[in-house]
């Protein structure tokens, strides 16, 4: 199996070469390009296609943010791992609707960021822990007023497994093709979806998701 391809995204170099140092120590995982700004991290990420991007928020000609959404629309089997000094549901919520699959802030320790890279790596999605109560907090606030479990069960079989779907960042056509189904059909289930989880986009669906369970922290 082949080591695991990092892109360093921040404009401090000395985090860079901090990463890139306890990085190069793993047999597993290999640094294969780094940019100072969101501009040139979309272009060299085009070039590269690395696995996983380890994505600053605030960066100069482009921030983390939007790099990530022109990334994952142009290379949607790259994986984005947003590094940030904030720990705000704020952050959280934009850093999903872009498409990042995971969330570390840069206090974190050494083994939680290597474990960050190879959750994201494998398909999962990897919150800290501070970032994962939030969501905690939020579900057992809707469990408390019932919502939450209302909400649910009243989801047919199909939706649900629309639902995991689209959790997981599959596109309409991806979906119907999985499922045997049309994409208006797809279509259907996903605004059904919507009005009966009171969901105004994907993030919400995506966080609704994880709260239940539907897909992995």
């Amino acid at each position: 199996m082949g080591k695991i391809k990092i892109f360093l995204a921040d404009d401090h170099l000395i985090l860079r070469e901090g990463i890139r140092s306890l990085l190069q120590k793993l047999p597993d995982i290999e640094v294969v390009g780094e940019a100072t700004d969101g501009e040139t991290a979309v272009n060299e990420v085009s070039r590269i296609i690395p696995d996983v991007v380890l994505m600053d928020i605030t960066m100069p000609k482009l921030n983390g943010l939007e790099a990530t959404r022109q990334i994952k629309e142009k290379h949607p089997q790259v994986k984005v791992l947003i590094l940030t000094m904030h720990e705000t549901g704020q952050y959280l919520s934009e850093m999903l609707q872009a498409g990042a699959s995971g969330y570390v802030v840069k206090t974190t320790t050494s083994a939680d960021l290597i474990s960050a890279i190879r959750a994201v790596y494998h398909g999962d999605v990897y919150l800290y822990p501070s970032i994962a109560r939030m969501l905690v907090e939020d579900y057992l606030s809707q469990v408390k007023t019932g919502e939450e479990k209302t909400s649910y069960e009243g989801l047919t079989g199909r939706e649900r497994e629309i639902l995991a779907y689209i959790a997981e960042d599959k596109k309409n056509k991806e979906i119907a093709d999985t499922l045997g189904i049309s994409v208006r059909t797809v279509q259907a289930h996903r605004t059904n979806l919507m009005d009966k989880l009171g969901a105004h986009d994907r993030t919400e669906l995506v966080k609704y998701a994880i709260r239940k369970g539907i897909i992995n922290l």
